[in-house]
């Protein structure tokens, strides 16, 4: 048999069609953030900015490990998850794996208090802190093996019903309780607006400078997120350092 007949009946066989169609899902998944990536270091050269002044974050959640590991060994650093259970079984599937060891996990979900000492102990980021009850038992949980967790304020900046986050006018007293919390680093401001309302991105970014300039001692006030899939343009040339894309990087949820 030739190296050409040979190579036909591999194709051929049924391991190799799935092998080969996780090839073309994997080139996908790979176009896709390539493709976000230059959008936005697209938007980062029309606002004047560094392409490295804002991180993507991948949203991964309710896609398959497999997924995350693809984007990691080609470089992509964070990762945000929403649902706990499904966060930490891929958390811990990925530990130990080399090309893994850099994967920096984001919690980007809803926190009830029977939550918090999971979130304490898996992960490095936490987006959604809104109370002042959920930062105590955030930083009494957190292992003190571990580096504090940096944590990001959600603020509702458009008083939506629907949504969660603290209002603005309750910043102050929430930033005095975090910032005292030894286990806890108090890193900026998260937002989820209105849709359609890009002006929500220009109000947090003043939100954001306001506490830099009152509150000096907030070393690493950094982080501000702010943008998705759709509004990422709207919200880097606003000031956003950190966009959430899950869509345009994973495709749609089942």
């Amino acid at each position: 048999m030739n190296a050409t007949s040979h190579q036909k009946n591999i194709t051929n066989t049924p391991a190799n069609i799935t092998n080969n169609k996780g090839k073309v899902q994997d080139l996908t998944l790979i176009e896709n953030w390539q493709q976000v990536g230059k959008q936005v270091a697209q938007a980062c050269e029309l606002a004047g900015r560094q392409a490295d002044s804002v991180t993507l974050l991948a949203v991964s959640k309710t896609k398959p490990v497999e997924m995350i590991a693809t984007l990691a060994r080609q470089g992509q650093h964070d990762f945000g998850e929403n649902y706990l259970q499904e966060a930490i079984d891929k958390i811990k599937t990925l530990q130990g794996q080399a090309e893994c060891d850099h994967i920096v996990w984001h919690y980007i979900g809803s926190i009830q208090r029977n939550k918090t000492r999971d979130i304490a102990e898996h992960f490095d980021w936490v987006q959604t802190l809104e109370r002042d009850i959920i930062a105590k038992r955030l930083n009494d949980q957190r292992p003190a093996g571990m580096l504090p967790l940096n944590v990001l304020i959600q603020i509702n900046i458009d008083n939506e019903d629907s949504k969660s986050g603290c209002l603005p006018e309750q910043l102050p007293e929430l930033i005095t309780v975090i910032k005292a919390y030894e286990r806890l680093q108090l890193r900026g401001l998260m937002i989820i607006p209105a849709k359609a309302n890009t002006d929500a991105f220009k109000r947090t970014k003043q939100l954001f400078e306001e506490i830099k300039r009152e509150h000096p001692e907030l070393s690493q006030w950094d982080t501000l997120s702010m943008g998705m899939s759709d509004d990422m343009a709207d919200a880097i040339a606003s000031g956003s350092t950190m966009v959430r894309v899950g869509t345009a990087i994973f495709g749609a949820r089942a």
